[in-house]
């Protein structure tokens, strides 16, 4: 079975929507990748810090998905990592109302020894210099690495998030903040200017109107599924990248065609994650459900068109 490192915030959210609001609940972009793993036949692993404050039962519910805790390291005494923010009525927008790092201002994560060869290397949006930190563990080069970033870390640790960049073969942020990377407006232009700063494939994620994979001269786009209801956007980003690893770990093969078939299963989960708030959706996901939608996206996306000559 091939190893999937995860790399990111195991935390607690706050959040609100037009829909309602919640007290403190588990979240943390590695909590959304680790859970979107399940679905995949690999061996997962997340690398990350909580305090003394956090449930067991997270911990035990990770574990229960088949996602190896022991790179999470528990700080005695600490607090875990808290965001809360509230949602606008197009839920594309929020504000975030409040973030205490708490343990992650020190966090200096540790890769367990068993995963220090692991195949794909997903690294979720934290600093870039623990990001770079996990990469210098490594004893064996990945046969993938997939950064996440955003763009707090543009407007506060650019050099350091270049640094990064430039080790990394898969790139995945919003549209926003590929435009804010490559001072580009187009986003073609956008991905081609990133793809000299080091990444082969560049993801760029634009919410409930898809996302889009540029290699060199060539472009994929899938769209989102269109829902019902939308009652909570927290972890989708998250979601869909690990939809995406999870894919490519277990598939064994990176090539443009098979990381078109990576971003639809990311979409597809991604668009699970956002009918419940937190991770309630992912939590009681069967592979069933997960199947059905499958076959949604692709009757959404073929069609048959005669040319004339």
């Amino acid at each position: 079975m091939n190893k999937l490192l995860i790399v990111g915030t195991v935390a607690f959210d706050a959040i609100e929507t037009p829909f309602g609001k919640t007290d403190k609940i588990l979240g943390g972009a590695a909590t959304y990748i680790g859970l979107a793993s399940n679905f995949f036949n690999v061996d997962a692993a997340v690398v990350s810090v909580v305090g003394e404050d956090f449930p067991k039962e997270y911990l035990d519910l990770l574990e229960s998905k088949g996602v190896n805790i022991e790179g999470i390291e528990i700080v005695k005494g600490g607090k875990t990592f808290f965001w809360s923010g509230k949602y606008h009525n197009d839920l594309n927008s929020r504000d975030t109302l409040v973030t205490e790092l708490n343990v992650l201002a020190d966090f200096n994560p540790v890769v367990p020894q068993a995963y220090k060869n692991s195949d794909v290397v997903l690294l979720g949006n934290l600093h870039p210099i623990v990001q770079s930190g996990v990469l210098n563990q490594m004893t064996e080069q990945p046969k993938l690495v997939v950064l996440d970033t955003m763009n707090f870390w543009m407007d506060c640790a650019l050099p350091e998030l270049l640094d990064v960049i430039k080790r990394v073969d898969v790139i995945t942020i919003n549209d926003e903040e590929a435009r804010q990377l490559s001072g580009e407006y187009s986003l073609v232009k956008a991905a081609a200017k990133i793809h000299t700063m080091g990444p082969k494939y560049v993801v760029i994620k634009k919410g409930e109107h898809g996302a889009l994979l540029f290699h060199k001269n060539e472009v994929f786009f899938a769209p989102a599924l269109p829902l019902e209801e939308v009652f909570d956007p927290t972890g989708a980003g998250d979601t869909f990248a690990g939809g995406f690893a999870g894919y490519i770990a277990q598939s064994e093969n990176i090539s443009f065609d098979n990381l078109k078939n990576a971003i639809i299963y990311g979409s597809n989960l991604a668009s699970f994650c956002v009918e419940k708030f937190g991770t309630e959706r992912m939590e009681n996901l069967d592979k069933k459900e997960v199947n059905v939608r499958l076959k949604q996206f692709k009757a959404l996306t073929q069609f048959e068109i005669e040319l004339e000559e």
